[in-house]
């Protein structure tokens, strides 16, 4: 078995420590794994955070129909179409009516100029993780 010295015992005073490679290697994977879901995480908490600060939450449920469709609607609906997270996220900046306007009695989505594109791409992740949910008829 191949092992890995430690380049400086100065770091582990005077004590040079010796440690398999391949369990070095798990280590180094285990982390970066954990590493990956604390962001990530990190990531979803902001995204929802932001989305309560801009008021999507006002219109929309996860689950349900409030003034706005529901989030797993829109994940259902978009959940196949290319380019959906830009034209989703330009709508979220611009607002207005389109693909939703019989289920909202055509009241429109009040523009959010205010976000930037990669903030509003952040939001759009966050709704189309949700679980799809086919929306019922208009």
């Amino acid at each position: 078995m191949k092992t890995y010295r430690y380049p400086s015992p100065s770091v582990h005073a005077a004590v040079a420590r010796t440690m398999p490679i391949s369990r070095k290697m798990t280590m180094t994977l285990v982390l970066s794994a954990l590493a990956a879901v604390v962001v990530a995480h990190g990531t979803v908490r902001h995204e929802r955070a932001l989305m309560t600060q801009a008021g999507c939450f006002t219109c929309h449920a996860v689950h349900s129909r409030k003034i706005g469709p529901a989030f797993s609607w829109v994940a259902y609906h978009y959940r196949t179409q290319p380019g959906a997270l830009q034209h989703l996220a330009r709508k979220v900046i611009t607002g207005g009516t389109g693909y939703w306007a019989p289920w909202t009695y055509n009241t429109p989505m009040i523009p959010h100029p205010n976000l930037s594109m990669t903030q509003a791409e952040g939001m759009v992740r966050w709704v189309l993780k949700q679980s799809p949910i086919k929306p019922p008829a208009p």
